[in-house]
């Protein structure tokens, strides 16, 4: 039986809980059941430990996800969330599950020409707050807010340390294809978001105005890409004949 729903599994970027991903549900087609992926250590699962070894987090999540993968998905991250969900693929895939449909990987290096060496030691608040206002996301009133950052800082030191523990590990290509989207403004270069083409079938490229939270600034853009592509997928898909309107 054809599914009713295309899963979209959405990790969040350094920082953040599933929250981010919220608005997605009234915003995509009702055809696309948007499943934002909570971490632990944040939202419903803050009383969990963080995570710092993103190989044995994708491994984690993997076990809890696999079970429920009863149809076809596609897989969404935004940076740090981009590596989990491509190391979250092959963690899957290792479980005996299906590859993605398709993969979204926003924000980010490709894994094969990454250097976050610069984050393998724990950041100090000062230290995070100003790379919190380099990347230009956060508004200076919530930088003030000495309870907010309380809360906030730890999960981001904790997630800023497990991008400087990822180490790419060479596999075969997924079996699947690529979406890659970058800001114009952003620090990853063409030729870094280019080379995700090696890590699937195939790989398409698309550009936003803005920095790295282009996401949210191009929100509606955004998700009319990621609407087209998994169309554009699913007329190949013959399991889900149907299910997008065309």
């Amino acid at each position: 039986m054809a599914p009713t729903r295309l899963p979209l599994l959405c990790l969040p970027y350094s920082g953040a809980s599933a929250t981010v991903y919220a608005r997605w549900r009234r915003s995509l087609p009702d055809w696309v059941a948007v499943k934002p992926i909570e971490l632990p250590g944040r939202g419903e699962r803050s009383d969990e430990p963080l995570w710092t070894d993103p190989h044995g987090l994708a491994a984690f999540l993997a076990a809890e996800i696999a079970p429920t993968l009863s149809a076809p998905y596609a897989l969404f991250g935004h940076s740090l969330g981009a590596l989990l969900a491509f190391e979250l693929a092959h963690a899957l895939m290792e479980r005996g599950a299906p590859a993605p449909l398709l993969l979204f990987a926003s924000g980010t290096e490709a894994p094969a020409v990454r250097d976050d060496t610069a984050s393998r030691q724990p950041r100090s608040d000062e230290a995070l707050k100003a790379e919190l206002r380099d990347l230009q996301g956060t508004p200076e009133e919530v930088l003030a807010d000495a309870d907010l950052m309380r809360l906030t800082l730890p999960v981001l030191r904790a997630d800023f340390l497990m991008c400087g523990h990822y180490a790419y590990r060479p596999r075969p290509p997924l079996p699947c294809r690529l979406h890659v989207l970058g800001g114009r403004q952003d620090r990853a270069s063409r030729a870094a978001l280019e080379a995700w083409g090696r890590e699937g079938t195939s790989c398409t490229i698309d550009i936003f105005g803005g920095g790295h939270f282009f996401i949210h600034d191009q929100r509606a853009s955004v998700l009319q890409v990621i609407q087209s592509s998994l169309e554009r997928e699913m007329q190949h898909a013959p399991a889900l004949a149907g299910l997008a309107p065309t």
